[in-house]
């Protein structure tokens, strides 16, 4: 196993990677609930898609391409059905009118993936890690830590929307209010679930401050245990009649496709939407991660490495789309066991076994509150946001993109958009400074950030922000 996955080599041991594998999951494991409720519309049936097909679905696409991330790769990252993604998923059907089904969105997803496989097999995805300069690099591993850490605010409470709409806002589906409409503030210290998320924080935070090895995950068993005292964690569903410990694999959706429908419908738009933000989404996820895991300060062995990762991604995405869910992505709770020490593959395939293990052991794996799991990403979040210092802000040319990639990334709930915003102002404003000749350093473009910037406003002006 040591010379299999490089445990020494990288500086890992077999105890540190599978518990970085089960730490990785404790933090997706949510996927599991929240993956099926959006896609079958709350378990409403609205889109086409029923909640038991979805789940199983999950847990296989999820299962089997986070090991082929480990096995091929020898990369500590995780896949599953993609968040945003699996909104604008559900949203596109809803709002068709009955004209977009349920298949005709898994096609879409499906040839999406067959476009991620051409651009990766032809180094365009890998082109990337040349092109971007390292300062918007690292500005997507902080903006990737606030969007975590923004995930966790919002799921555990303490992180709040208000809204007070001069109309009605229809039920289950996801519609845009005015600005003064809205507002975030501080959730309900009264709320048991916010209560557990803070205890949850402080208990990872001081087993981190004592050095205890699996912090993270200690911390999400312990909040675990407090939230049973609670009474928020219910040991009753694991005898409850309803419970199913054995998966029904005659109710997976395989193949469903529907390839003559999608072409009396706007498929190229929504196409397009999916493989644009997953372009961006896997790229931020991967370097992010890797900048995280050290393994970007061999930039060459880096590159590499997270080249063969986005091929596995791009299969992943048809892959997922052939079992019967959304766009498989590269998951950013993946620095959760990067965190914890996971180096090398046997973290990804700790983590895929786990999934794959859920299809028989959900009950106890919905066990775990979300407060547990939202105050490991709240403080994974810190871990990330720590590469803030390898960006020069004193350089606006630099700062300006940097800043506009961090923050648009958890405050649009969209890492694509970050990534949209930095490419584009840094060919900006790289390109006024190099005319301009004011200044004494002469700031890199690469062609494919020209290429980028184009196609970026192009898809903003044409196909708009959806996703």
């Amino acid at each position: 196993m040591d010379r299999f996955f490089k445990l020494k080599q990288n500086g890992t041991t077999v105890r540190t990677e599978i518990m970085a594998g089960i730490t990785t999951f404790m933090t997706m494991a949510y996927i599991l609930a929240v993956n099926p409720d959006v896609l079958s519309a709350f378990k409403s049936g609205a889109t086409g898609g029923d909640w038991t097909s979805i789940f199983l679905a999950t847990a296989i696409a999820a299962g089997v391409m986070t090991i082929a991330m480990g096995l091929f790769v020898n990369f500590p990252v995780a896949l599953a059905p993609g968040m945003g993604l699996n909104a604008y998923f559900a949203t596109i059907i809803l709002t068709s009118q009955g004209k977009f089904t349920f298949s005709m969105a898994l096609t879409a997803v499906f040839i999406s993936g067959i476009i991620f496989i051409i651009l990766t097999v032809t180094k365009v995805r890998q082109m990337l890690l040349v092109a971007v300069p390292d300062s918007l690099k690292h500005a997507i591993t902080v903006g990737i830590g606030l969007f975590i850490a923004m995930i966790g605010f919002k799921n555990s409470g303490i992180l709040s929307v208000a809204v007070e709409s001069g109309k009605d806002l229809k039920a289950h589906q996801y519609t845009d209010v005015l600005s003064f409409e809205t507002i975030f503030h501080l959730g309900s210290l009264h709320d048991k679930g916010v209560i557990l998320t803070i205890i949850g924080i402080l208990l990872i935070s001081v087993f981190m401050v004592l050095r205890l090895r699996g912090a993270i995950l200690i911390g999400i068993l312990a909040t675990t245990v407090i939230g049973y005292f609670m009474g928020l964690v219910n040991l009753s569903t694991l005898t409850s009649a309803d419970t199913t410990w054995v998966p029904d694999l005659s109710k997976l959706r395989f193949a469903d496709f529907d390839f003559a429908g999608i072409m009396t419908t706007g498929i190229v738009s929504v196409i397009a939407t999916f493989t644009f933000v997953e372009l961006f989404d896997t790229f931020g996820t991967m370097v992010g991660t890797a900048n995280r895991a050290g393994m970007m300060k061999n930039k060459e062995e880096g590159n590499k490495r997270v080249g063969k990762a986005m091929f596995v991604d791009a299969i992943g995405v048809s892959g997922g789309a052939l079992v019967g869910t959304s766009t498989v992505t590269a998951f950013v709770e993946s620095a959760a066991g990067v965190a914890e020490g996971g180096r090398t593959g046997l973290t990804a395939v700790t983590t895929g076994v786990c999934f794959l293990l859920a299809l028989f052991l959900a009950p106890i794996a919905m066990l775990i509150p979300g407060s547990a799991t939202a105050a490991a990403l709240i403080v994974v979040g810190v871990l990330m946001v720590q590469s803030i210092r390898e960006i020069d802000f004193q350089d606006f040319v630099v700062a300006i993109p940097a800043f506009l990639t961090i923050v648009l990334m958890p405050f649009t709930y969209n890492i694509a958009n970050g990534i949209s915003f930095g490419i584009v102002t840094y060919v900006v404003l790289a390109t006024a400074s190099n005319l301009s000749g004011k200044s004494q350093t002469k700031y890199p473009i690469h062609w494919l950030m020209w290429v980028l910037a184009i196609l970026v406003v192009a898809r903003y002006v044409f196909i708009g922000s959806q996703g």
